[in-house]
C-alpha cells in the first residue's frame, strides 16, 4: 500500500531510487535520531551541514546556467504553443503574486492582528530590508538586519536568536505557496488530471520538502525537482515550461517568506512574554493593544 511504500529496503536505497517520500522518511528518521542521540553525534552532524554546503554550492554553479536554460526553455515554448503559451505563464505569475498578497495582508494580518500589531506598519518599518530581498531574490542577505531591527522593536534577543533561522529553514510561506501552484500548472499544461487525494498528497509533500530549501535564489526552483516526483503523472520535465518565469516568482516568494518569519518572531515573542510593548509602539509608530 502507499504507507508501505514510504518505507524504503534499507536507508541507502533510498537514496539510490530517488523516490521523495522514501527520502524524506529517512531523513526524518535520522534527524529525530540524532536529536536523541545529542552530543556523541555531533561530529556527524558537522558533516552532514558539511555536506549540505556542498550541496547548495553545486546547485549555486548549475544555477549560474539557468538564463541560458530559460531561454532555450522560453524560445521551446513559444515555438511550440506560439505567443498565447506567454497568456498562460503571465496568469500564473499574478495568481502566485495575488495569492501571496492575500497570505500576508490577509492571513498573516489576522496573525498580527490577534497579536496586537498592524502588519501594514511591519512591512513599512521593514521596507529597507524588504527592498534588499526584492533586489537579490534572497531572503537570506537580509537575515542580518532583520535580527537587529526586530530586537529594536522590543523582540527579546534570545526568542529572535531562535525563531529567525529556524524560520528561514521552517517556515517558508512563499516556497510552500509557489510549489504547489507550479506543480498544478504544470499539471494542467500537461493535461495530467490529478485526482484530489494527489492534490492533497502533492500539498502534503510540497510542505515538507519546502522546509529544506535553502534561502538563496533558485532554491525553491529545484525543491519543486524533488515534489513534482512523488506524482509519477506529472512530468518532471514539464518544469522547463516555467523556467523563463522562475525568477519573477524568486523575488515574490522570498518577500513573502521574510515577512512571516517577521511576523512568527514577534508573534512568538509575545507568547513568551519576552515582547516590549513600549518599543514595539515606538518602532511601528502605533499604539498596540496587549495578546
Amino acid at each position: 500500500g502507499f504507507l508501505t511504500n514510504i518505507i524504503p529496503t534499507t536507508m541507502v536505497s533510498a537514496l539510490v531510487e530517488g523516490d521523495i517520500l522514501q527520502v524524506l522518511f529517512v531523513a526524518i528518521l535520522t534527524g529525530v535520531a540524532l536529536a536523541l542521540v545529542g552530543e556523541p553525534a555531533a561530529p556527524l552532524l558537522r558533516a552532514l551541514v558539511a555536506a549540505q554546503a556542498v550541496v547548495f554550492r553545486v546547485v549555486g554553479i548549475l544555477m549560474m546556467a539557468a538564463p541560458i536554460g530559460a531561454f532555450g526553455a522560453m524560445a521551446f515554448t513559444i515555438g511550440k504553443f506560439g505567443l498565447g503559451a506567454l497568456a498562460h505563464l503571465g496568469l500564473l505569475v499574478a495568481s502566485f503574486y495575488l495569492t501571496s498578497l492575500f497570505f500576508v495582508f490577509g492571513i498573516l494580518g489576522l496573525v498580527g492582528w490577534a497579536a496586537g500589531f498592524s502588519i501594514f506598519r511591519l512591512v513599512a518599518y521593514l521596507k529597507a530590508e524588504l527592498l534588499l530581498v526584492l533586489g537579490t531574490s534572497s531572503s537570506e542577505a537580509a537575515l542580518p538586519s532583520l535580527i537587529a531591527k526586530l530586537e529594536d522593536a522590543g523582540c527579546r534577543p534570545a526568542v529572535v536568536g531562535l525563531v529567525v533561522p529556524t524560520g528561514y529553514s521552517f517556515n517558508l510561506d512563499g516556497t510552500n505557496i509557489y510549489m504547489t501552484l507550479a506543480a498544478l500548472f504544470i499539471a494542467q499544461a500537461c493535461d495530467v488530471h490529478l485526482g484530489f487525494g494527489q492534490q492533497a498528497l502533492l500539498l502534503g509533500v510540497a510542505m515538507l520538502s519546502s522546509k529544506g530549501a535553502a534561502g538563496v535564489t533558485g532554491a525553491g526552483f529545484i525543491t519543486l525537482a524533488a515534489t513534482l516526483a512523488v506524482v509519477p503523472d506529472v512530468p518532471v520535465a514539464g518544469m522547463a515550461l516555467i523556467l523563463g518565469v522562475d525568477r519573477f516568482m524568486s523575488e515574490c516568494r522570498s518577500l513573502t517568506n521574510f515577512v512571516g518569519n517577521a511576523v512568527a518572531t514577534i508573534v512568538v515573542s509575545a507568547w513568551e512574554g519576552g515582547l516590549d510593548r513600549e518599543r514595539l509602539n515606538a518602532a511601528l509608530g502605533r499604539v498596540t493593544r496587549p495578546l
